[in-house]
């Protein structure tokens, strides 16, 4: 096949193929999942832009983070849903690769945040007295517009990397989404390039990170470990937990993954698509909940939103019955 007939290349998304044609058993939990999500993650984002005493570095970057899983839940949701409600698994191929880079680049992203946050706690639990000073506005702004153009210039490569193949094998991708290393398997040419390219990618971004985010636990649990009254040191870890929680729902199925397309030749089919499902679906729904509850500013704002909105419907249910009766 012509490289210039790949803009014809229609590729077919997998979903879960033991369900056939049934797919659409997983439209509800799917899109409730979608639907906390993204009310997940936009409310920690309206709350934190609203409220000015979450006008912190923390805060600041936990809306990063909340934006990252938001753009990502958007990048999967097309595919996504268009193969569990409707049965329709066809993308060509300039649509596989944008989803594909917008994939990628968002999980370097959140890769970069998550170093961000670690270091946000480091310094918090280090040198408390200095941290306003030491993690300034304008210092967060630098370390988002960092983050931004080291994961967008990272990935910028492998979507025309990937266009340059002719496809004349199976068109059948294996998840419900474009991933680089899915795409290139269907390739009839010398993937070489393309494979070292991008392990080099995810060294320079998840690899790196991974190192600054056990460098910055290990430095952390020095410290805390040097507090001598029991509660304070409590209360210090007890500020990393949802960190913690969000690095290991990143990491532990991005390394799973990686070490399956890679390694595990002779793997269930069926592993990959759901370490893939549980990298790219799970991160976005669990960490506004584990934030909501774990961080009390949050929870707060949370509970006095609810509580104003049942009050005004309440308020405007009465006004509606005093009218009807008048």
């Amino acid at each position: 096949m012509d490289v210039s007939t790949n803009v014809s290349v229609i590729f077919l998304l997998g979903g879960i193929p033991e369900l056939g044609a049934n797919q659409t058993i997983l439209a509800f939990p799917l899109c409730l999942l979608y639907i906390i999500a993204l009310f997940g993650n936009c409310s920690i984002l309206v709350i934190i832009k609203r409220e000015q005493s979450l006008n912190q570095p923390m805060y600041i970057l936990l809306a990063m983070l909340a934006l990252t899983d938001f753009g990502v839940s958007l990048a999967t949701l097309p595919t996504v849903l268009g193969i569990f409600c409707f049965n329709y698994n066809q993308i060509p191929l300039d649509a596989c690769l944008t989803q594909m880079y917008f994939l990628h680049a968002l999980a370097a992203m959140e890769s970069g945040v998550l170093v961000a946050m670690a270091i946000d706690r480091l310094i918090a639990i280090w040198d408390p007295l200095r941290y306003a000073s030491i993690l300034t506005h304008s210092i967060i702004g630098k370390i988002g517009l960092l983050i931004l153009f080291r994961s967008l210039c990272v990935v910028f490569p492998v979507p025309f990397l990937t266009k340059r193949f002719p496809f004349c094998k199976s068109h059948v991708l294996s998840h419900s989404y474009c991933l680089h290393q899915d795409i290139i398997r269907l390739a009839c040419a010398d993937t070489t390039v393309n494979s070292l390219y991008g392990l080099v990618a995810v060294l320079m971004t998840k690899g790196v990170d991974s190192m600054f985010i056990i460098i910055s636990y290990i430095m952390i649990l020095k410290a805390v470990l040097s507090i001598k009254a029991n509660e304070a040191r409590l209360k210090a870890f007890n500020t990393c937990v949802c960190h913690l929680c969000a690095v290991l729902l990143f990491y532990i199925p991005l390394i799973g993954l990686s070490v399956v397309h890679r390694f595990g030749k002779n793997a269930s089919h069926l592993l990959p698509i759901l370490m893939a499902d549980i990298y790219l679906l799970v991160p976005p729904v669990i960490n506004p909940v584990i934030y909501s509850v774990k961080t009390k500013p949050i929870r707060q704002k949370i509970f006095k939103a609810f509580r104003f909105t049942i009050m005004g419907k309440r308020t405007l249910s009465n006004r509606v019955t005093v009218i009807k009766i008048s």
